[in-house]
């Protein structure tokens, strides 16, 4: 279930996406832990990092489309998911500039700029990295708001003027995807720019880390058209697809974080001997290793399924559009969670300055920050809610999609209005696909979820209270989670054990967020009394907790340990 660096083969991948994988895992191990520690405390660009990416051309094999590429490339998500996760697993700060590339692509492939196209893919083989500058710093990433200006030079071209502010890869982006207004007609526009200009200055790192989150400022740079990506509905519809890209690799940064905590965590704790006992004997750290483990293996179940829906996803299937912002905002929350739970049971050494988990319990706390807040996120989920639960549709099934293909539809996702229009497959059958003790109480738990929406559905000043429906998101989102893990579960042959325990913290995540629904001032006697029913208890199961203990979470023990 976990990635672990000595034994991951990636057998099911082609021979050059299986050999560049485990080329950079061995990069990393030849390195040591002792060089990342002393990188990520003196805060040392990557350089080294970068060449080995100019070398191995990897950026430009994963991150090049098959209509831009050479025929050695394509934009396979699959893959993309596992080289996320290696690089989450050896810190964030070696994630973060491939995230950042990412993002910075976004509006080169969905233009139809094609000089900018070739530019672009000739300057990834290059080993060069990309910037997507949306954010400002009085505005964040409010587009309405964005005060970067195109004024006509008078010669057919344009000055741009303005400063972008939280812009990675923006101190050596080969190109810098700029989101701006055309002056006058007010029109969005999309526009690169590059980071050697005389009228480009990088004024400052904003953050105080290896990575280099640049505030930037044109003076009277100078844009032709040939430098224009798009313009208008085009442009506003780009950026907000290119975050939909994006984001989804946040929660693959989690997933790689927290198993590298893992096995730190499980060894210490196996080693330790506390009272005449080993620490991992103490009933209260099993449970703490079991629901750390429980969390993540779902995180990864749910994240891997999402990706099978992003990779078939088409203009009459957008189910995506609800189950990957589940993987920025769900998935990294779970995340955070499982950190504090492995903090809990290693306490004092997760502070210690030679331990991975010390950059593990810091950077965990980003990923549900960026690319859109959980609030954001949430805010989008929520719109699928009623065609969720009471208009489903038919679909093909969607099968387990590690085929070496291309997903040229994230680049031509179309525009981003009709959210309200997309359907989805109908959730009982998947939950009715099993027939667990935990399984069947989360199931009752749905039940009245569903009843409260219908028969004591939120009144108009509850819609207007956002902590009301972030709880009752919350619950929404627990339900889509649930569903993503069976099917994969059963996809991946889980053992029923592991997804039994997964359905436990399941049911009690879910009584805790109706709990506090139930306790707010606003809520009616008839929300509290569906709400009230939806307090549950897991099915207890002594025998089936150990052998997940000692199956899945001590089997762990001495399995990885990153080489000095």
């Amino acid at each position: 279930m976990l990635l672990n660096p000595k034994t991951a083969d990636y057998d099911e991948l082609d021979d050059q996406s299986r050999r560049l994988l485990q080329k950079t895992i061995n990069w990393f191990e030849k390195r040591g832990k002792k060089q990342l520690k002393h990188d990520d405390h003196e805060r040392v660009w990557y350089q080294d990092f970068l060449d080995f990416v100019a070398e191995e051309k990897l950026f430009a094999t994963f991150l090049t489309p098959k209509s831009a590429g050479n025929g050695d490339t394509r934009w396979d998500t699959y893959r993309n998911c596992m080289l996320n996760e290696i690089l989450g697993f050896y810190g964030l700060a070696y994630w973060y500039p491939w995230q950042v590339t990412i993002l910075g692509l976004g509006p080169i492939w969905m233009s139809e700029n094609e000089e900018v196209r070739k530019q672009t893919a000739q300057l990834l083989q290059n080993g060069g990295i990309f910037a997507f500058g949306l954010s400002e710093k009085e505005h964040g990433a409010d587009l309405y708001s964005s005060e970067m200006q195109l004024r006509p030079d008078g010669k057919g071209g344009y000055l741009a003027n303005g400063s972008k502010y939280y812009i990675g890869n923006a101190n050596k982006a080969a190109l810098v995807s700029t989101f701006g207004k055309i002056a006058g007609s007010g029109d969005y526009v999309f526009f690169v720019v590059k980071t050697d200009h005389p009228n480009y200055e990088c004024v400052q790192n904003v953050v105080n880390s290896q990575n280099y989150v640049a505030e930037y400022r044109l003076t009277d740079y100078p844009i032709r058209e040939d430098d224009i990506l798009s313009k208008g509905r085009d442009a506003w519809d780009v950026s907000l697809n290119t975050v939909n890209v994006g984001k989804f690799n946040l929660g693959w940064a989690s997933i790689g974080i927290c198993t590298h905590a893992f096995y730190e965590a499980v060894n210490h704790a196996s080693h330790r001997v506390l009272f005449e006992h080993t620490v991992t004997d103490f009933t209260h750290i099993k449970h703490l290793f079991v629901d750390a483990y429980v969390r993540l293996a779902a995180m990864k179940l749910f994240a891997l399924r999402a990706a099978d829906y992003m990779r078939t996803a088409s203009l009459e299937d957008r189910r995506y559009l609800l189950y990957n912002p589940m993987v920025k905002m769900k998935v990294t929350s779970q995340g955070e969670e499982v950190i504090n739970l492995l903090w809990d049971v290693i306490a004092a050494k997760g502070f210690e300055k030679d331990m991975y988990f010390e950059m593990a319990a810091r950077d965990i706390r980003a990923l549900p920050k960026l690319e859109g807040t959980i609030h954001v996120n949430m805010a989008l989920i929520i719109k699928f809610m009623a065609n969720y639960f009471f208009r489903p549709q038919k679909y093909e099934k969607v099968p387990q999609r590690t085929d070496p293909d291309d997903d040229g539809f994230l680049f031509r996702q179309g525009p981003t209005k009709g959210l309200s229009r997309i359907r989805f497959h109908d959730y009982r059958n998947v939950y009715n696909s099993l027939n667990l003790s935990n399984i069947r109480r989360f199931r009752k738990q749905i039940g009245e979820l569903k009843a409260m929406l219908a028969l004591a559905r939120p009144s108009g000043r509850q819609a207007e209270d956002f902590d009301f429906l972030l709880n009752l998101g919350e619950l929404f989102t627990l339900v889509v989670y649930g569903q993503l893990i069976i099917e994969n579960a059963a996809i991946l042959k889980v053992d029923s054990d592991l997804v039994d325990q997964i359905f436990d913290f399941m049911i009690r995540d879910f009584s805790k967020y109706a709990l506090i629904l139930h306790n707010k001032p606003d809520t009616s006697i008839q929300q509290r009394f569906f709400l009230k029913r939806m307090l549950r208890r897991p099915a207890k199961n002594a025998a089936r907790f150990q052998r997940v203990l000692e199956n899945h979470v001590y089997a762990l023990k001495d399995t990885y340990e990153m080489a000095e």
